[in-house]
């Protein structure tokens, strides 16, 4: 009899405060990675026949997934509802189209905050929220919620954007204020919607209240350590105070701002694509002081031929088994039942 969803909400809870579990949590996620394409962004039924067929096919997965629905409307949210054009497409998360460019950076200052009830992409996201819980019983995740960084460099052009880091700093910290105060407003007015909600984020870990709230930073990658503690953190902060603590994700090599990261007021965790760092330095950096979510799916390998059970395996010997979170991915969910009997034998003797 393997874990039912109470028992693996109380591992992983446990996990994020550091404390001691019968094993580490691990969830191996199927296929590739399912965007608000075209196809699903507009269609809320279709968004959840996909959310429920999914959990259904991975009901025969033993790891540490809990069936929920994820009302997905991709990363830039925030941004359109700044007034981004965003372009539907059938490869991605929408494309957003920048409103602040080299040219006209003064704008800064005309930018007002989108009006909660009355905002177009905000009603649809509503929206999304009420039809997902009428049609289904699966609790919810939060809608997208990209770091103020992440969403200011979508509402200005990126280019222009890292440059204006140091040529137009005063400029940069009025849109990051603004788009903090929205930020947290947007997850608010979330939390008074949703009914039954499974995660403060938007991945599937299982993040309950008292945690936190988890914020993808992906923007800090490219950014020096000096200018991400002046333009990431005092903002980052903002966000955990309000929501009494962080779990802190950012694609790329991230091993240089790591010392700044852990200056987040109440950081529980950090969300790592561990392929595209390097383990000494993440390890000799974070490890006993907060929780390590190590993320390796099968398309983060180059050649995608990787043994992803010795990769794991690896990962557990190197990285230990206190306050680690394990995440990969397989392109099927018969490959993802077999490397789950291998993970979770490996897990169940771990000590």
């Amino acid at each position: 009899m393997w874990l039912t969803d109470k028992q693996k909400r109380e591992i992983i809870h446990n996990t994020w405060f550091l404390k001691k579990t019968p094993m580490i949590p691990f969830i191996i996620e199927v296929g590739p990675f399912h965007a608000a394409t075209k196809e699903f962004f507009d269609n809320d039924i279709k968004e959840l026949e996909w959310n429920e067929n999914y959990h259904k096919a991975h009901k025969k997965i033993d790891d540490f997934n809990i069936p929920n629905n994820k009302p997905n409307l991709g990363i830039g949210i925030i941004a359109a509802a700044f007034g981004c054009n965003y372009i539907l497409n059938n490869e991605a998360d929408p494309w957003i189209k920048a409103i602040i460019t080299r040219g006209n950076i003064k704008d800064v200052y005309s930018i007002k905050k989108p009006n909660l009830e009355n905002n177009k992409i905000y009603r649809g996201a509503y929206s999304r929220i009420k039809n997902l819980e009428l049609h289904s019983k699966l609790p919810l995740r939060l809608i997208n919620i990209p770091s103020p960084l992440v969403t200011a460099s979508l509402i200005w052009d990126y280019t222009s954007f890292i440059e204006s880091t140091l040529l137009n700093k005063k400029e940069i910290h009025i849109l990051l204020e603004m788009i903090t105060q929205t930020t947290i407003e947007f997850v608010n007015i979330q939390l008074n919607k949703i009914k039954n909600l499974f995660t403060m984020g938007h991945e599937p870990w299982y993040i309950p209240k008292d945690v936190g709230i988890r914020i993808s930073d992906d923007t800090a990658a490219i950014m020096s350590p000096d200018t991400y503690k002046e333009f990431g953190l005092p903002y980052i902060n903002q966000i955990s105070e309000a929501f009494g603590g962080l779990i802190w994700h950012s694609c790329g090599s991230i091993e240089h701002v790591l010392p700044i990261v852990l200056k987040i007021k109440g950081l529980r965790g950090i969300d790592i694509v561990i392929t595209q760092n390097k383990w000494n330095l993440v390890r000799e950096t974070v490890k006993g002081k907060v929780a390590i979510n190590l993320r390796h799916y099968f398309y983060d390998h180059a050649d995608q031929k990787e043994d992803l059970f010795q990769y794991s395996k690896d990962l557990i010997n190197y990285f230990g088994n206190k306050g680690i979170l394990l995440m990969t991915s397989t392109p099927t969910f018969k490959q993802a039942k077999k490397l789950s009997v291998k993970l979770k034998d490996f897990l169940l003797e771990y000590k």
